[in-house]
């Protein structure tokens, strides 16, 4: 395409992605499932089509992606989960493979193990961005919400090398070992959490020059790309150094970054985040008319065959494996984080973890949706790829079935299954957190009121100390009303309601008053940048109105 034609491209891109996420704030549809019809739509618009590059998406796409989703995540949770998260990112995704592997070899003519099992690490890993959109608007859990995350950010590493190593034998590659591929296999997974580690420290080093937000910002920016591209340089995962980075970064944002940077850099990488993902669903809506096209080759009953294998082998295995996972003896159980009703705690002090319900097992059965990645993985098999036209199709239809079908039923399925979170006991937790905070403020007031004694200081210190002791009695008083609580939905409070207005109105009618100077000539617009800046800074910790707190 021409630079003018890219322009149009991506200004027409965004506009879809503007309008679909007014479209789900109004019916509160998946925008991925929009996304993704709108570009089937597109495609068969007469204009340019844009074909998905493998090397572009997982060079510039996918680390942005992931390192995001790691910040976002928690280090502490995933790691007490990880026999959990190792068994659905590992251990699945492998099953997975061979599964539909063996499927193909057996029922599709023509078809090797090896490109079976190639289609079906491709399509093994699934895609967390809608899943964890639809189920936090549901109200999911939060040890659901981070087993999904936890999935989701290490099962491309291994989806990917797989590909690989089926993708040599499949076309015969010389010098091929099974030996010296699965030596390759822990030698990168080894050297891509090292490389994640050495640039998340590296990061940390930096911390003097992150004070200052714009600088802050550009840092963030380029971790992603280094992160990847130092693992592919050094022969190593580039998607696990970035996940790895993400994590521990994302661990010591909170102490090792100013608040001024935390609150700009969250705000770029959620634009971007944004934008990405929704170029990414129009992307694969668009790939419909392509892939239709590879298949005149083929017989009805083979792609029926092909398809249904594929299929089969994503929506049963994912639930069968959740359910037999929780018949192994307790040592080897899948588990999630969360105390156990009688042992909240092992001997060393740390929260044991507890098995799946059953309705929790139903849930994450139905969190596999597949996105870019089953297709940017299909689609680096070479062109001479044996079967390459089938293997892209069934990718695509376990995309486009995954992707709509449980998109769309995903949330009535959390709400039918009764699987909210707690929003009392979040509300608790957040309100003891908080009078923690200030407690601890006043214990430094004490401290230094006893090293210094200037009369201007005394005073500046003591209504300090009121400030924080009307909250802390805020806070207290909250904290009896939850405790008095019969449901999981957070109890509504009159006066929380109206104090909120209050403050909203007030900050309000500052805003209209600084406008008003500015429009009389006499405030210039630098100085009402920065007045507004700090009301601005004043109206984002005020939680929404009717919300959680």
């Amino acid at each position: 395409m021409s630079p003018e034609e890219t322009l149009l491209f991506g200004l027409g891109a965004i506009a879809v992605i503007v309008v679909v996420h007014w479209i789900t704030g109004k019916t509160g549809l998946p925008a991925a499932v929009l996304l993704t019809v709108a570009g089937i739509g597109y495609a068969y618009l007469p204009g340019v089509n844009i074909e998905i590059e493998p090397e572009l998406i997982l060079t510039f796409i996918l680390p942005p992606l992931l390192y995001n989703a790691a910040l976002d995540s928690s280090l502490l949770d995933i790691r007490r989960n990880m026999r959990t998260v190792i068994s659905l990112s590992v251990a699945l995704v492998i099953a997975t493979a061979v599964v539909v592997g063996l499927g193909f070899s057996l029922f599709v003519g023509g078809v090797t193990l090896a490109a079976g099992i190639a289609l079906g690490a491709a399509v093994a890993p699934p895609d967390p961005v809608a899943a964890l959109a639809v189920g936090r608007k549901a109200g999911l859990p939060n040890n659901l919400i981070t087993l999904i995350q936890g999935e989701g950010l290490l099962n491309d590493a291994t989806a990917l090398t797989i590909l690989l190593v089926a993708g040599k034998v499949a076309t015969g590659a010389e010098h091929f070992s099974y030996k010296a591929t699965v030596g390759e296999f822990v030698i990168a997974a080894a050297g891509g959490v090292l490389v994640g580690v050495g640039v998340a420290y590296l990061v940390r080093l930096l911390r003097v020059l992150r004070a200052d937000p714009l600088t802050a910002n550009a840092i963030s920016l380029v971790t992603p790309f280094a992160a990847y591209l130092l693992g592919e340089k050094l022969h190593v995962s580039g998607v696990l150094a970035v996940v790895v980075a993400g994590l521990i970064i994302g661990h010591d944002t909170p102490r090792y970054a100013t608040g001024a940077s935390r609150l700009q850099t969250s705000a770029v990488w959620r634009l971007i985040d944004f934008l990405l993902e929704g170029i990414v669903f129009l992307l694969i809506g668009q790939q419909m008319k392509a892939v239709l096209q590879g298949l005149t080759v083929y017989s009805v009953t083979t792609i029926v065959t092909a398809v249904g294998i594929t299929l089969g082998v994503v929506l049963l295995l994912r639930p069968l494996w959740l359910v037999l996972t929780q018949l192994l003896p307790r040592s080897l159980h899948t588990r999630l984080g969360g105390e156990d009703e009688d042992d909240s705690a092992t001997p060393e002090g740390k929260r044991k973890e507890k098995s799946l319900s059953g309705r929790e097992s139903a849930a994450m059965s139905w969190a596999g949706t597949r996105g870019v990645i089953t297709l940017a993985a299909i689609y680096s098999l070479p062109g001479n790829f044996p079967n390459r036209d089938l293997l892209a199709f069934c990718a695509f239809a376990v995309v486009l079935v995954t992707l709509v079908g449980q998109g769309l039923t995903f949330a009535p399925l959390v709400k039918w299954l009764g699987l909210r979170a707690n929003q009392t006991d979040q509300a608790r937790l957040r309100n003891e957190a908080r009078s923690a905070a200030v407690r601890a403020a006043l214990n430094v007031i004490d401290d230094i009121q006893g090293e210094h004694h200037d009369h201007v200081e005394d005073e500046a210190m003591e209504t300090m100390r009121k400030q924080l002791q009307v909250r802390l009695d805020r806070y207290r008083h909250r904290l009896d009303v939850l405790e008095q609580a019969d449901s999981s939905e957070v109890p509504p409070s009159p006066q929380y309601e109206a104090a909120l207005m209050v403050r909203q109105a007030v900050i309000d009618a500052e805003r209209e008053e600084l406008l008003r100077w500015r429009d009389a000539g006499r405030l210039d617009d630098e100085n009402l940048r920065v007045l507004n800046r700090e009301l601005d800074h004043e109206e984002l910790v005020l939680p929404k109105r009717g919300k959680t707190h």
